[in-house]
């Protein structure tokens, strides 16, 4: 068998709480595990039987089933944490430029960093990263 890039893998609890973990692409490649990432080892460990060491390094693309509910909170969380990390850049971009503009002022670390909220290392940090 040819291997692909990526291989989605459905994920599915059966009964007894296991995950059954199913490589789509692949018929008659499926595992279980307690967890998810258990399953999530398995199923690439079964995946080797068919495609042979490639499958360490190819893809897998996780297709959990849930409840409706659940899926809304996860889809509202992961906005949620991309919002914050886009914050955080921005945060991070201005700290950069106020330490820059602080200095090019005269102000030294201590009271640039006590301005800023930072700590005179932070502030050095920036300044030298930038």
């Amino acid at each position: 068998m040819k291997a692909q890039e990526r291989y989605i893998v459905d994920y599915v609890r059966d009964k007894d709480g296991w995950w059954v973990a199913t490589a789509r692409d692949v018929k008659g490649c499926h595992t279980q595990g307690r967890t998810i990432d258990a399953a999530r080892t398995r199923i690439r460990e079964a995946l080797s039987l068919f495609i042979g060491a490639k499958a360490l390094r190819v893809a897998l693309v996780d297709a959990v089933a849930l409840p409706a509910s659940a899926r809304r909170v996860l889809a509202r969380h992961h906005r949620a944490r991309e919002r914050l990390a886009s914050i955080v850049s921005e945060a991070h971009h201005e700290s950069l430029e106020a330490v820059r503009v602080l200095a090019e002022a005269g102000l030294s670390l201590t009271d640039a960093g006590e301005l800023l909220g930072l700590s005179r290392q932070r502030v050095h940090q920036l300044q030298r990263s930038a």
